[in-house]
């Protein structure tokens, strides 16, 4: 049988199986961190028709003489270059800026993924739309653990909260009036807290004298406390900075005492109630901040991102998921943000790296070797029609 024949055929099914990676290339075109294919051919073995003459005196030397026998998907790879982001505003949407996957786990088998949209289950765990659940670290305490321990589900627990915590010191700032007459009271209080988180005023009277100020404050457990501040011809502090009620620091060394302003107030102290969460953000590093009643902030847990030597040699398991292979090397663990890793961008995700010109140019291109190749096999079979004939 003709040689070019079975050219054809080997051309036939290699442009379809271009054909079929450009239209699954199309398909996804919409596809949140889908990464595009490209189809690589090769040619096959040549019949060697005759071989090389080496050169001699009187006769000049011959290069071989071969005759291609057709065409093989030589592989197929993957374009892991960065797809567009697309802003959802879902706290939950993670997109990653450079290089690095999602590290998922289904069962135990581990996947990696660049589609960062995520929700959380009936546990609080984050997974993907098949159920993959994200992997990093959580925080204990709301400190987040090296990257040496052991990867774990990243948990937002809705039933969190920030413990109380005890007033331990209170500042006072602004100005005490020195022409103010002998006598003068100013009074001025702030919500301190106990270590249960109960709430209770603290109240600190200020009492003009011939020299200087007295300073009185309660408290309504029953403490206090009582001290004398002094003022610089300038209006600077000369003593009486401090003054203790209850176990509560009273801090008085920001006040001043210049003349016809009296601004003085309790503005600060370190305590607080127990809060529970209400919201949760971001950051680059992958670290989910939760935000609390309370005000107090505080990290849950921190994402996970993995990095490969080859990407490429990545396979893929569906769901804009992979799978590590021989190939591809073993995965190197780490934290958005530092060397060799991109970064977090909440609130996105990376659309599809997919160009339709260029695929629709390689629709074409696949079209047309097709149908030479078609062309091929239909000329070589009118060859052997016309062998067929001579008998006749």
């Amino acid at each position: 049988m003709l040689r070019s024949l079975y050219s054809g055929i080997s051309g036939l099914r290699s442009h379809q199986t271009m054909l079929d990676v450009t239209g699954n290339n199309i398909a996804n075109v919409n596809t949140t961190g889908f990464k595009s294919s490209a189809t690589q051919f090769r040619d096959t073995l040549s019949q060697m028709t005759h071989g090389a003459g080496g050169a001699q005196d009187l006769v000049g030397g011959t290069n071989p003489a071969q005759v291609g026998l057709g065409v093989l998907v030589a592989g197929i790879s993957t374009n892991f270059t960065q797809g567009s982001a697309q802003a959802t505003g879902r706290s939950t949407d993670m997109m990653i800026s450079g290089d690095g996957f999602f590290v998922t786990k289904i069962g135990t088998q581990t996947l990696y993924t660049r589609a960062g949209s995520f929700d959380p289950d009936s546990e609080g765990r984050l997974v993907s739309p098949d159920g993959a659940i994200v992997q990093g670290w959580p925080a204990v305490n709301g400190v987040i653990p090296d990257g040496s321990t052991a990867l774990g589900p990243v948990t937002i627990p809705r039933n969190a909260v920030s413990p109380a915590v005890a007033t331990s010191t209170v500042s006072a700032s602004g100005n005490l009036p020195a022409d103010a007459s002998t006598g003068t009271a100013l009074t001025r209080d702030i919500d301190v807290y106990s270590a249960d988180g109960s709430k209770r005023s603290l109240a600190v009277t200020f009492t003009k004298s011939a020299t200087g100020w007295d300073v009185a404050a309660t408290d309504p457990n029953g403490a206090t406390g009582a001290g004398t501040m002094t003022f610089n011809a300038d209006g600077t502090l000369a003593s009486g900075g401090s003054l203790t009620v209850g176990g509560i620091a009273v801090d008085l060394s920001a006040l001043t005492g210049y003349a016809s302003l009296s601004t003085v107030s309790l503005d600060k102290q370190d305590g607080r109630t127990v809060g529970t969460l209400e919201s949760f953000s971001l950051s680059k590093d992958g670290t989910l901040v939760g935000s609390f009643s309370n005000g107090e902030t505080q990290a849950i847990a921190r994402i996970a991102l993995a990095t490969f030597v080859n990407p490429g040699g990545l396979e893929k398991a569906g769901s804009s998921e992979y799978t590590a292979t021989i190939n591809s090397g073993t995965p190197q663990l780490g934290t958005a943000g530092t060397d060799g890793f991109g970064s977090l961008i909440g609130g996105s995700l990376e659309m599809s790296n997919v160009d339709l010109s260029q695929e629709f140019t390689n629709l074409i291109v696949a079209q047309r070797g097709f149908q030479a190749n078609a062309r091929i096999i239909t000329t070589s079979d009118e060859v052997l029609q016309e062998l067929t004939n001579l008998k006749h």
